[in-house]
């Protein structure tokens, strides 16, 4: 299997998916098992791209988290694009067009060390390879954005942004992959379906998908290990809370554990955001989250140096 990335589909925007955004696979010379996505980018008359965005999905979700199809205003992808930055939404192994290559999942280390050499030889290949890279995590997917940062950085590596993801879970760990009933409901959605716009749920058909068995049985880990893959992070990183997260626990002591935890990040920033469920991507509330990401990566790139598109260095 040679290595690069193939795209998929006819020209033109695929079914499914915001314009401007492609399907793609991700393969490399030494591992047999390739990664699916979403990519978008901006205009390449406008300019190079400012930056990559490395974007995980949550448990039981896919790359579609992060093109959200109810409203324009939803998608990661396409706003990212807008703003002169390049996107990438991966499915996690276990998930995507190549689940049943990895029926069972992987656990959070088996992931590492699938994504961290696709994502490498990915990097490496692109034009503007010496941009820099933020890894965006959501929930499961925070997780191992974190992981990835710690023991496999991808070059240019400028900072983790991670939502619905803590240190200490507020629920057992056993109720992770249980999908149905008003309780995982009000763990994953919020009190309201008002929160997210007309269609959502009806959208997110695509997007949701079973929360493989490897992985489920692996959730509980992060209990013992969070900290540590934390304490090793060596890049700003910020967490976002929604305001009806109910999967963490982020009151001031777990936000202090979450600063204090971070000796060697050279920033640490915990967010707030109002009139948002968990899956703070799909909701109203999604566009000033991402504008927020955006923002801390404007932020990590000013300290990094970098010279804004169209200035002198």
């Amino acid at each position: 299997m040679s290595s690069g990335v193939r795209p998929q589909g006819s020209s033109g925007a695929p079914s499914g998916v915001s314009p401007g955004v492609r399907r793609v696979t991700l393969t490399t010379e030494h591992r047999s098992t390739p990664l699916s996505g979403l990519l978008a980018g901006p205009d390449p008359a406008h300019g190079p791209s400012r930056a990559l965005v490395v974007a995980l999905h949550g448990g039981g979700m896919s790359a579609g988290y992060f093109d959200g199809q109810a409203h324009p205003d939803v998608s990661l992808l396409a706003l990212g694009a807008r703003l002169g930055f390049t996107v990438l939404a991966l499915d996690r192994p276990g998930y995507g067009p190549h689940a049943g290559l990895r029926p069972e999942g992987r656990t959070l280390r088996e992931q590492v060390d699938d994504i961290g050499p696709a994502l490498a030889e990915f990097v490496g290949r692109r034009a503007d390879a010496d941009a820099g890279v933020l890894l965006l995590g959501h929930s499961y997917g925070g997780k191992v954005a974190l992981a990835l940062a710690a023991d496999r950085p991808p070059r240019g590596l400028l900072g983790v942004d991670v939502s619905g993801t803590g240190l200490r879970p507020a629920v057992p760990p056993e109720r992770a992959g249980q999908g149905a009933g008003f309780a995982s409901r009000l763990l994953n959605w919020g009190p309201s379906f008002d929160l997210y716009p007309p269609g959502t749920f009806l959208a997110c058909r695509s997007v949701v998908a079973p929360m493989p068995a490897r992985e489920t049985d692996s959730v509980g880990d992060w209990t013992a290990r969070g900290a540590d893959v934390l304490a090793r992070v060596r890049v700003p990183v910020r967490f976002t809370f929604a305001e009806h997260e109910a999967w963490w626990r982020h009151g001031p002591d777990e936000v202090a554990d979450l600063t204090g935890g971070s000796a060697r990040a050279p920033r640490v920033v915990v967010d707030r955001l109002e009139r948002a469920g968990h899956n703070v991507s799909l909701g109203w509330a999604a566009r000033a989250y991402h504008l927020k990401v955006f923002a801390f990566l404007e932020e990590c790139l000013v300290a990094a140096g970098a010279t804004p598109p169209g200035r002198p260095s």
